[in-house]
């Protein structure tokens, strides 16, 4: 079901036994929103034990949370007020369990966060805060719980609240109403009572009733993340979840990261009535008018509302995994239904969410920290600025079989923009023809070729097969062209010299041209000592039906070039000199290719 215009999503966050499941029992009990019997009963249960009743067991989602009397879990509940409907979420306050509440806060629309008047801000509390702001929930409303245990001190509420206000503010954020409250006694929940008579502030309800309401997501872009596809007798549903936007039968849809388009045939639904359209928050089963191939992680949208599809973007993240992030390191990245490898390819900015200050000169993220990250992956996404569609630009990173982070997009270069990419990859409306532009999109970077040239002993065979080595840790898909695997089988029939050398050059042209044509960047080995073979070379990788194919002429220059047969290119794509080390050599040919192929 879709997402009434007058709910809001509320996660609930605090530090350990600060007082989170009491206060939302208080909330349940007072708004009359329990089942018929449920208060009696528990009352029931706890007298027959032995114990008194607490508000909290109305939010005891699991029994291990009876057992250790903490929240364990992210749990959602609903209750009303006059004016509307809230589903609570109930996020862990403890720093083991601070993954769930990544999980739990993720569809929030405001934050209601609980510090213990006894016990102050504690550092959790402001790593909560920070996450909240990081994760997009700007509306907040903080309450100062357990007021009875300071005997309703107005100097403690104010040093408490003088003292959250203004990290909030270092922020960036202004919490509409901090209250003093006490959940167990009912102080200032519903009605004020006669503790608080020196505040003059709303009570919780009321603040809640104040925030603002969501922005409908209906009338956001279109975003229809594929979870799976089902065969039902001769039908393929296409099964997922509207995150956004509005999707009606006769609508063309935009399938990314393949490019293909078709029209919704029809909505299918289980066992209720045939609709004629969907909205954000509906679970959806659509049929195509034509059989494309279409799996989980595909995106529908409407073409003239696309996001970006992307493989670099900037992010700000919440880090937490066991071991530090760094630049470098490798994850997978979940966005939606997507799923790819991705890698961290610089920290722009490090911060220690406790006091939201820079973390200069850090060259990693600790664990309950925040940074700033370019991330690149293997394969372009689909993805959206948060400001603009919340729900495409929200992202987890995972370690392993752990989640370690959590974040948001802040900014997508704009030559990513959809359409600029699959103009780029020139994607052919024959699906039984692949375009080499949808290689890219599926490798995730363009074919290429390096041509490495220098006269025997120049380096030429160490660079190729170092080069190769890194690119294929990185994932780019590459081949190595040398004498070792050409001259024994292609051209076993020429000889070493004059025109039977030049033939040689030109069927290695033409296969590394075949290489990069099929998304491969080709490392060329050769000595290859005319100017003019290696013009021709050159002039192969021209097409007919899009850009020439990148070409990186790389020139070892070496001692004994002037006195050799051998003529030095006039202007190489790059010049490396024997003063320079092996690994310098390959970061410079290899800086060069990425600008390139990516």
């Amino acid at each position: 079901m879709a997402y009434a215009r007058n709910q809001l999503r509320l996660v609930v966050v605090g530090h350990v036994d600060h007082g989170k499941s009491t206060l939302i029992g208080r909330l349940f009990f007072d708004t009359g929103s329990l089942p018929e019997g449920k208060y009696e009963q528990l009352v029931a249960i706890a007298q027959r034990r032995g114990v008194p009743f607490e508000f909290a067991n109305l939010m005891d989602a699991l029994q291990a949370e009876r057992d250790q009397n903490i929240t364990i879990d992210t749990s959602q509940i609903w209750f009303r007020t006059a004016k509307r409907e809230y589903v609570i979420i109930d996020a862990p306050g403890h720093k083991e369990f601070v993954k769930n509440m990544v999980t739990g806060a993720a569809r929030a629309d405001a934050a209601l966060i609980i510090i213990d008047a006894s016990e102050g801000v504690q550092e959790q509390t402001r790593r909560h805060g920070y996450l909240l702001r990081l994760i997009g929930v700007r509306q907040v409303v903080v309450v100062v719980n357990k007021m009875d245990l300071v005997d309703y001190s107005q100097a403690v509420f104010d040093n408490v609240s003088s003292d959250y206000r203004q990290f909030l503010k270092g922020m960036g954020v202004d919490a509409q109403f901090i209250l003093p409250v006490s959940a167990r006694h009912g102080d200032n929940i519903a009605a004020r009572g006669g503790n608080l008579k020196w505040f003059d502030g709303p009570a919780v309800l009321e603040s809640l009733d104040a925030i603002p309401d969501a922005k409908a997501e209906t009338n956001l872009p279109l975003r229809f993340p594929i979870q799976d596809v089902y065969r039902f007798d001769h039908r393929r549903i296409l099964a997922g979840r509207l995150e956004a936007g509005t999707l009606r039968a006769g609508d063309q849809l935009l399938f990314l990261p393949s490019g293909r388009t078709s029209v919704v045939r029809s909505i299918e639904s289980w066992n209720s009535p045939q609709v004629e359209s969907l909205t954000a928050g509906d679970p959806a089963g659509v049929t195509l008018s034509d059989q494309l191939f279409v799996e989980r992680g595909s995106v529908a949208v409407h073409a003239d509302d696309a996001p970006s599809l992307a493989t670099e973007f900037t992010a700000r993240i919440f880090w937490l995994g066991r071991t530090p992030l760094a630049a470098g390191k490798r994850y997978k990245l979940k966005l939606v239904t997507q799923e790819v490898e991705c890698e961290i390819k610089t920290l722009e900015e490090v911060v220690d969410a406790s006091t939201v200050q820079t973390i200069a000169g850090a060259d990693s993220v600790r664990t309950n920290d925040a940074a700033k990250v370019v991330i690149h992956t293997r394969r372009p996404v689909a993805v959206d600025l948060f400001e603009r569609v919340p729900t495409m630009g929200r992202l987890v990173l995972v370690d392993g079989f752990d989640v370690a982070g959590g974040g948001i997009v802040v900014d997508v270069p704009e030559r990513f923009a959809a359409a600029n990419v699959l103009a780029d990859a020139s994607v052919n409306a024959d699906v039984s023809q692949v375009a080499r532009g949808e290689r890219h999109l599926r490798h995730g970077h363009r074919g290429a070729v390096v041509w490495l040239t220098g006269v025997p002993g120049s380096g030429k065979t160490t660079l190729a097969k170092s080069l190769e080595r890194l690119l294929f840790e990185r994932h780019i898909q590459v081949f190595v062209l040398d004498g070792d695997n050409i001259r024994p089988g292609l051209s076993s029939d020429l000889g070493v010299s004059g025109s039977e050398r030049e033939e040689n050059m030109r069927r290695v042209s033409e296969v590394a041209k075949l290489f990069a044509e099929a998304g491969l960047v080709c490392i060329v080995s050769f000595t290859s000592p005319t100017k003019a073979e290696r013009e021709r070379a050159r002039r192969t990788m021209d097409t007919s039906d899009g850009p020439s194919i990148p070409f990186l002429e790389t020139y070892l220059s070496n001692a004994n070039d002037a006195s050799s047969q051998y003529e030095p290119p006039e202007h190489p794509e790059l010049t490396l000199t024997e003063s320079m080390g092996p690994d310098d050599r390959v970061n410079r040919v290899l800086e060069s290719l990425m600008r390139q192929i990516r």
